[in-house]
């Protein structure tokens, strides 16, 4: 394949990359976004391997087999709760990889170069291998939390953010050593020095931001891999490397702007790994009053006698895998002429998206399926709200409590419905470890047990 046919080639890629991106912003075309950055990836893989640069064309042949083997097998077993580690360690892959091809490309790049060349060289070189060692350890850290095998509190070292900045500021000096350096032991010297550096700063990054804030730290990861990928892009001379993490970069940088608004953080705070570490993983709070219980034939009773029903879910519904009989109910009660719709915080489950996606997958209708800004107007003249496994996203501390971790945190306002009833297995706190105090309010009822279970059992009471 000739140089100018794989320039084509990427050209197309690129367009359907941005299509795609456009396609996955709406419900209705999310399908025909995927179709077009499937497309866009093969046509790229194709005229990256058959094309006039490439070697050892067997080897990587053999590597995308394994890979694709492996990538396959993960799909079919990974469940929809299990997807937010799964993309945390997929963004932990394109930061290794980026740090593998720096430290290649600084070790196999062209001899003579001229000095300014050389120079920009080394820094791509340098740029590429802290942004993909930072990347790949504060993925690992992320993974670990929303796995549950590494603490969801966040890590409360002295002096983190002047720990922070040190970091920063001797990785800058190794930058400035690492080029102006004609000896090549030095530049080794100052290239692992600065890999051991960036390596905990990344894992130190993560791990000072408290689990329940995980979604907006795995969107911000996702703009982090973009990154590394458009620098892994510089320092192999690929154009569409480039573009391609360009486009994942900044996509993922204004989704965590997005979700930093919707949770009240800053934005700047995310970057700088102090986010989450005063309003995430608190202590648990005491009881704050008497709740009260309610029978899955009494809520369905209630829901017949209701004109309007608005569901809020949250990782509850997902971990129970409730969506299902949820869209059954859904079905049932609209059948009746009663208004049915669902109310989704930006923040809700463990990844951006993922209660859509969840409802989507049991075939709920897009058009009932709102954003907490459509819908929380609409709250007051709610007849009845069914809260399925979501917490801190419903919490009324978070606007009456100006010491709640979660303060000014935008919640949905279920509280001012006429009936709450809220899903749940115990009166735990949720993943923030926030008491919540819409449990002890007059118009909200507790219905305790697996949510799935519940959920079927006010779908038969509705159809007797």
């Amino acid at each position: 394949m000739s140089g100018g046919l794989v320039t084509a080639a990427y050209i197309v890629a690129a367009i359907l990359f941005i299509c795609s991106l456009a396609g996955l912003s709406k419900h209705e075309t999310s399908k025909q976004g995927n179709l077009f950055g499937m497309s866009g990836m093969a046509i790229a893989l194709l005229a990256t391997i058959f094309g006039p640069y490439s070697g050892n064309v067997g080897w990587v042949l053999v590597a995308m087999v394994i890979g694709g083997a492996i990538g396959i097998r993960l799909a079919k077993k990974v469940e929809m709760t299990q997807m937010p580690e799964l993309v945390a360690v997929l963004h932990s892959f394109v930061g290794l990889a980026a740090v593998l091809v720096g430290f290649n490309s600084y070790l196999d790049h062209a001899p003579g170069l001229l000095p300014v060349m050389e120079n920009i060289h080394l820094t791509e070189v340098f740029l590429g291998i802290f942004i993909g060692a930072v990347t790949f350890t504060g993925s690992i850290v992320a993974f670990g939390k929303l796995r549950g095998s590494l603490s969801s509190k966040p890590l409360m070292l002295p002096h983190r953010h002047r720990l922070n900045l040190l970091a920063l500021v001797v990785s800058f000096l190794l930058l400035l050593w690492f080029v102006s350096t004609g000896s090549t032991g030095a530049q080794a010297f100052a290239l692992l020095v600065m890999t051991v550096i960036a390596l905990a700063f990344g894992w130190h990054l993560v791990a000072s931001i408290g689990g329940a804030d995980m979604p907006v730290v795995v969107s911000m990861l996702n703009s982090y891999s973009g990154w590394a990928a458009a620098a892994a892009g510089f320092m192999l001379s690929n154009d569409l490397l480039i573009v391609t993490g360009a486009l994942v970069g900044s996509s993922g940088a204004i989704l965590s702007y997005i979700m930093c608004k919707a949770m009240n953080r800053s934005f700047i705070s995310v970057i700088a790994g102090g986010f989450g570490t005063d309003s995430s993983a608190g202590s648990e709070a005491e009881e704050a009053g008497e709740h009260r219980e309610i029978s899955a034939a009494e809520t369905a009773e209630l829901l017949k006698n209701s004109s309007s029903v608005i569901i809020t879910p949250g990782y509850g519904m997902a971990v129970a895998q409730a969506q299902y009989p949820v869209a059954d109910i859904t079905a049932r009660l609209r059948k009746r002429g009663i208004k049915v719709r669902f109310g989704i915080h930006p923040v809700a489950g463990r990844l951006p998206g993922h209660m859509n996606v969840l409802l989507a997958e049991a075939k709920v209708p897009y058009d009932v399926v709102l954003e907490m800004d459509e819908i929380n107007d609409d709250f007051s003249d709610t007849d009845t709200v069914l809260v399925i496994g979501a917490n801190d996203t419903v919490n009324p501390a978070a606007q009456d409590d100006p010491r709640s971790p979660i303060a000014g945190m935008p919640v949905l306002e279920v509280w001012k419905a006429q009936n709450v009833i809220v899903f749940k297995r115990s009166m735990n706190t949720g993943y923030a470890g926030v008491q919540n105090p819409l449990f002890f309010k007059e118009n909200t009822q507790m219905l305790f047990g697996d949510a799935k279970q519940s959920v079927e059992a006010i779908l038969k009471a509705l159809e007797a």
